[in-house]
């Protein structure tokens, strides 16, 4: 499809976060999981190309669309005439760059289309702020960031799983106060002792973020942790099921594999 004519109209701020979140998840797959694919499709000896992210998380290299204006900004053009005279991983960081600028173009163009005012505006910032940029994914800053925010405790937890099919430790319940008579007192003590445990737990739980999209831990979500760098992915953004993961020896994400498949003479 000519100049990725694939676009939705979101009109509120929590639609246009989950147009933004869409496209980000599409366009994190190319440069990632689906970087082979995507570095054969921009050959050089094409017209300009451009890569494109959709709500449906699905992406796409094309054309330009030629209406001008176009109905939505458009990305970056000419990737491809820079793949083969620069190093790929700084050409995959440089398409990166320019894609976290699209993103943001296209968000706050639904903003200024539908009358989003200063709160409104703000408000969708900060919500696309919380999640790492492409660039910070894709260079691994995220996974760094996210080391340095991880406590000694929760790697105590990793390192004490012995299941490849590993789960972030769920935040731990508050214990209602038992309201009859009987042994009052010392449950309350017991809860006291238990909250202050479960919240250093969950201070420790909160900042788990998945290494693929950038969104942290929910309660009953299967994760799966690279052995290699120990970033934790959901299983869904990497592909992987409870099943399968029980079945693997040694877990290596997408992009140390990548790493490992092109290191050559």
């Amino acid at each position: 499809m000519e100049g990725g004519q694939q676009y939705s109209s979101p009109r509120t701020v929590e639609e246009v976060f989950r147009d933004f979140k869409g496209r980000r998840a599409a366009l994190i797959k190319a440069l990632t999981t689906d970087v082979e694919e995507f570095f054969h499709q921009c050959d050089p000896e094409k017209e300009n190309l451009c890569l494109y992210g959709f709500p449906s998380e699905q992406w796409e290299v094309n054309i330009p669309a030629e209406e001008v204006p176009p109905e939505l900004p458009e990305p970056a053009l000419g990737i491809n005439f820079a793949r083969d005279g620069m190093q790929e991983k700084d050409w995959i960081s440089l398409v990166a760059v320019h894609s976290d600028a699209w993103l943001l173009s296209v968000s706050f163009y639904f903003g200024a289309r539908f009358g989003f005012d200063k709160a409104d505006r703000r408000r969708l910032f900060n919500m696309i702020n919380d999640l790492p940029t492409i660039f910070e994914v894709v260079t691994g800053t995220a996974k760094k960031q996210q080391k340095e925010k991880t406590t000694h405790g929760s790697n105590k937890s990793k390192s004490n799983s012995n299941s490849k099919s590993k789960y972030p430790k769920p935040q731990q319940k508050r214990v209602e106060e038992d309201d009859e008579d009987d042994g009052g007192a010392g449950l309350e003590e017991e809860e006291e002792e238990d909250d202050d445990d479960g919240e250093e737990e969950d201070e420790e739980q909160g900042e788990t973020q998945c290494g693929a999209c950038g969104e942290s831990y929910a309660n009953h979500e299967f994760w799966i942790c690279c052995d290699i760098c120990e970033t934790w992915f959901h299983g869904k953004c990497v592909k992987i099921t409870p099943a399968r993961a029980e079945h693997i020896k040694q877990y290596k994400c997408p992009s140390c594999s990548n790493k490992r498949a092109r290191v050559g003479p």
